[in-house]
């Protein structure tokens, strides 16, 4: 799994660099920084900047890319154990999961579904949650109603996004609970709301009506921890 840029892997080089198996340089590092990485158990390469944009297919990589070990997806089923649960129903654009991925794990998520899909470029995500994937357990499960009623048989609470929910400050968060986001352009289908225990909202002024998928992702979570 191939991921470039200077700050997930940067991550990656502190926080996990077992995880590493080539580091790709396409710039000049200070000889102290250098000598860092050499001695850090994974293999260094310099290669000329057009190998690297060819490589990343022209995107920005910051004179940084590596290939790294695949992530490794678990089944939702594990998470029964946990305390705070994010499902994701429809959300489809790596940046914006990439953020909440990075939100979640910062505010105390234990782990996310990711459902209404097959599969998700975790290559992309990875980079795009500034590495913190590798700390996030995270499933993909087509079919939401099913992750839905597995989680309620496992005395969890199931709590929603939708603009005619409850304010969010005053609403009681139980101590094990599920948060489930939609997709920006479609929200939470009716059949996703009618198996909620609550429906959250957050209050907005200047009569705006809408915040990005991840801004209210980590709006709710930091209200619900």
């Amino acid at each position: 799994m191939l991921i470039y840029a200077k700050q997930p892997i940067n991550y990656l080089i502190n926080k996990y660099p077992n995880k590493i198996k080539t580091l790709y340089l396409a710039k000049e590092l200070e000889k102290k920084e250098y000598s860092r990485l050499m001695k850090m158990g994974f293999e260094v390469k310099r290669v000329p900047n057009e190998a690297a944009q060819k490589m990343c297919k022209n995107a920005n990589h910051q004179g940084y890319l590596a290939e790294v070990d695949d992530y490794e997806l678990q089944p939702y089923n594990f998470f029964f154990e946990k305390k705070f649960i994010l499902v994701l129903s429809g959300v489809t654009d790596v940046g914006n999961i990439g953020a909440i991925v990075r939100s979640a794990y910062a505010l105390g998520v234990d782990a996310i579904v990711a459902c209404g899909l097959k599969q998700l470029p975790l290559e992309t995500i990875l980079r795009t949650s500034t590495g913190t994937l590798y700390d996030m357990p995270f499933a993909i499960q087509n079919n939401i109603h099913d992750v839905l009623n597995d989680f309620k048989m496992s005395d969890f609470t199931i709590y929603g996004a939708d603009m005619n929910g409850m304010d969010v400050r005053e609403t009681r968060i139980d101590r094990k609970k599920v948060l489930v986001l939609g997709s920006e352009g479609e929200g939470l289908t009716a059949r996703v709301l009618s198996k909620l225990d609550c429906a959250v909202s957050i209050p907005m002024a200047n009569e705006f009506d809408s915040l990005n998928v991840s801004v209210a992702a980590g709006i709710l979570m930091d209200r619900m921890r």
